[in-house]
């Protein structure tokens, strides 16, 4: 959750919501033969979060599971869900900002929902969603909760009071939660170093980029054409110009204004940054954009064809205050971008300082000026490291591996490396 909306303290809210302080539920899900019901359960459906919700339920074996996304908002996502046969339900109350009278309408709703339909499992994503869908999921008598962490609502960047709120209220969580679920393996170490949950019940996932369109994807930064493709595309034809791209949501957590900054430290005018993505400081950035002096910024929007435009960047680059396991920093990899992000929470399961790409200590856009000029300078060094990056990620981010992942959660006693045969 954005920072700037909080009004009233998480810990507050688990109070007024009656989270569960008892231990996790031991009782498995339908063992009845009849495909396993599952609701996942997300604030707004967009985004890498989103996305990974999308890939979850449409990876599962339809005879085996039957899943529903439940979501406050959704878009594009949810028409892709929808298309490949996923029901989709769109509760109003279940909104970003804290907002009590809101939360407790949508946690009462939610739960009357989950008894309703009888669910056998409940998984949440995202931190508002994983506070009022785990407590009516508990309150409805929900066999199975899951929730996965996509990064933390607590980062160094808040107040310690806030800070530790936070950490309060998801060690209260979860010990009602049976399966806690981290994208990335810096994350997983976190929730296990701040016991947000008992060590058992934590576990690593990864995101899904795979595909026949990652397939034609991989290595394309070096093909001329997809090159001048992707720049056309993006408004760039025949630009000589050295292009440093980011692709992410335009809010606080990714830092758009230190992008711009560290546009302008880079001092290198004919240069082009480009920013690939909506969110609610659109209208901000542009304004910020429109007064700059500094080199030009070009603002793309959000867009269906992000490895087609990735071979337009000569770096990529990723400025977040915090992060879960970025698919976009995935994605540059695949296409043989070279990265420099910053280094927080699992961007370090992607790079590796010095042989897959470089890390930067976040709110620092002199320390990423500095990065970006180094690749832009040394090409050979860049290209190496963008080769090291792709074959390091290739085959690992997979749908199939995520269901077998969901097929551990979502089954008791089945483990991640039998869940193959769970089909």
């Amino acid at each position: 959750m954005s920072e700037r909306s909080v009004q009233n303290s998480p810990a507050e809210l688990a109070s007024t919501t009656g989270a569960s302080t008892t231990g996790a539920s031991t009782t498995g899900a339908s063992t009845t033969g009849a495909p396993v019901q599952v609701a996942t359960v997300i604030t707004r459906l967009e985004g890498g979060a989103g996305a990974l919700a999308v890939h979850g339920a449409v990876a599962m074996d339809p005879a085996a599971f039957r899943m529903t996304i439940i979501t406050g908002s959704g878009d594009v996502l949810a028409d892709q869900a929808r298309a490949a046969g996923v029901e989709v339900i769109i509760e109003p109350s279940l909104r970003r900002p804290i907002d009590p009278r809101s939360d407790l309408a949508a946690t009462a709703r939610l739960a009357a929902l989950f008894s309703r339909r009888k669910f056998d499992v409940v998984h949440t994503h995202t931190s508002k969603a994983g506070v009022v869908g785990r407590v009516a999921a508990r309150r409805a008598g929900v066999p199975r909760i899951v929730h996965t962490y996509h990064g933390f609502p607590f980062h160094q960047f808040q107040s310690a009071p806030r800070r530790n709120a936070y950490v309060a209220t998801e060690r209260r969580l979860g010990r009602s939660t049976d399966v806690v679920l981290c994208v990335g393996a810096a994350v997983a170490a976190e929730a296990a170093g701040r016991r947000i949950a008992p060590p058992w019940r934590i576990r690593a996932i990864g995101v899904v980029v795979d595909g026949p369109a990652v397939a034609d994807a991989t290595m394309s930064a070096r093909s001329a054409s997809a090159r001048a493709l992707a720049r056309a595309a993006l408004g760039l034809p025949d630009l000589p110009a050295p292009v440093v791209g980011v692709v992410g949501r335009l809010t606080m957590q990714k830092a758009p204004e230190d992008f711009l900054a560290a546009m302008a430290i880079l001092n290198r005018p004919a240069a082009v940054g480009v920013w690939v993505g909506g969110g609610e400081l659109a209208d901000r950035i542009a304004r910020l954009t429109s007064r700059s002096t500094g080199p030009r910024v070009v603002l793309a929007g959000e867009r269906a064809d992000v490895l087609d435009v990735l071979p337009a960047f000569d770096v990529f680059a990723l400025p977040s205050l915090y992060e879960g396991l970025p698919t976009a920093v995935v994605e540059a990899m695949v296409c043989g971008v070279p990265v420099v992000a910053s280094a927080v929470n699992a961007v370090c399961d992607l790079v590796i300082p010095g042989e897959t790409g470089l890390l930067v200590a976040p709110r620092r856009p002199d320390q990423l000026a500095a990065s970006i000029g180094y690749l832009l300078d040394y090409p050979e060094v860049a290209s190496r490291m963008a080769a090291a990056a792709c074959a390091r990620i290739s085959g690992r981010y997979t749908a199939a591996a995520l269901r077998a992942s969901l097929t551990s959660a979502y089954l008791p006693g089945v483990e991640a490396s039998d869940a193959v045969a769970v089909r």
